[in-house]
């Protein structure tokens, strides 16, 4: 029996003159990278020339602005080239209301930019460099990524620049309320780890696709971060790059969520069990020509059933401006249409 089984070990064990020979026909480096590290290293250095550090300056001044008060503020976030004359993508939150904007490339080179515009409401702005041999990264379609999917972060967190960092896409479809108080839909959630900094750096994918604009954090949180869709900047950029804002249409109240009494609901045969409770009415708005009143349940729009301040929000598209359409409310038991001309929303400073 012992020697059955030191037979075995001595026949089992790689003799030394065979070792060599395991070692000379091993495979290359390169060889070794499972496929989950090239896919890593590709993407980032398809993608890493086209990431920048952004750097913006903005005084803040104390109340009735005044000077001898204020004081220098400093930030710094990510954006990335989009375009080969020096369009790039970012946070609004990064560069909103900077006085300065300076932008650092890869390479070492730095240059002042100019806000071309920005919009809040998506957390999405657009700047622009003058600079020669730039390079643009590729957009992908956010609408065919998947769960589970491989996606890489890269961007400048607290100053360590062109960090890169690796994930899944968590979930699809989430929203996140924007600092305007509306909401972003069609927003990533990943794993792949953000830190301040992050604001503004490419989500890509494996392919060194750009599928997301890196935007938020929950800091609590392990794991949870946000990407705006690149579907969802791809139409705010055109605005932003003809306009310098996006146009959107208002109504002038004030709102919130409340439910209708079920003997309503049946009464009226209304799609939704809620709506909007107008709460107070902008002077000289659209909701005050059309004859709101406070106390009105706003549930529909244009046609579309209104549940929420959300899908009101959402119905308030810059092709309603100036458009006479039916706002559907219920005042006391009563279910009336009243005719309805948005105006344009402002963006506040």
């Amino acid at each position: 029996m012992m020697k059955s089984v030191m037979e075995w070990i001595s026949n089992d064990t790689v003799k030394p003159e065979n070792r060599q020979a395991e070692q000379t026909s091993s495979p290359s480096d390169d060889g070794l990278l499972d496929a989950y590290s090239r896919a890593v290293i590709t993407a980032a250095e398809k993608v890493s020339p086209s990431v920048v550090n952004i750097e913006v300056r903005q005084q803040m001044r104390g109340r009735n602005a005044e000077p001898r008060v204020s004081r220098e503020f400093q930030a710094s976030g990510s954006g990335f080239i989009f375009t080969p004359d020096g369009f790039i993508l970012t946070n609004s939150h990064v560069v909103h209301g900077a006085e300065e904007i300076g932008v650092m490339l890869p390479d070492g080179r730095q240059f002042q930019a100019q806000n071309v515009g920005d919009d809040p409401n998506t957390d999405l702005a657009v700047i622009r460099i003058d600079a020669p041999k730039l390079t643009a990264v590729s957009l992908g379609d956010s609408q065919t990524i998947r769960v589970g999917q491989l996606v890489i972060a890269i961007g400048n967190p607290y100053g360590f620049q062109y960090t890169v960092t690796a994930g899944v896409v968590s979930a699809l479809g989430r929203s996140l309320r924007s600092i305007s108080g509306r909401l972003i839909d069609s927003v990533i959630q990943t794993d792949a780890a953000l830190n301040p900094g992050n604001s503004g750096g490419p989500l890509v994918t494996s392919r060194g696709d750009v599928i997301g604009v890196n935007t938020a954090v929950i800091m609590p949180a392990q794991g949870i971060c946000f990407a705006i869709g690149i579907n969802t900047a791809k139409f705010v950029v055109a605005s932003l790059i003809k306009d310098g804002k996006v146009r959107r249409s208002y109504i002038g109240v004030g709102g919130q969520n409340v439910p209708l009494l079920r003997r309503i609901v049946r009464f009226h045969d209304l799609p939704a069990e809620s709506g909007v409770l107008v709460v107070s009415i902008e002077a000289d708005s659209p909701a005050m020509r059309a004859g709101l009143r406070g106390g009105d349940i706003i549930v529909g729009f244009g046609g579309s059933a209104v549940a929420g301040i959300d899908e009101l929000h959402r119905l308030l598209t810059q092709e309603k401006v100036g458009v006479s359409l039916p706002i559907v409310i219920i005042r006391g038991t009563e279910k009336l249409s009243l005719p309805i001309v948005p105006g344009e929303f402002k963006t506040r400073s």
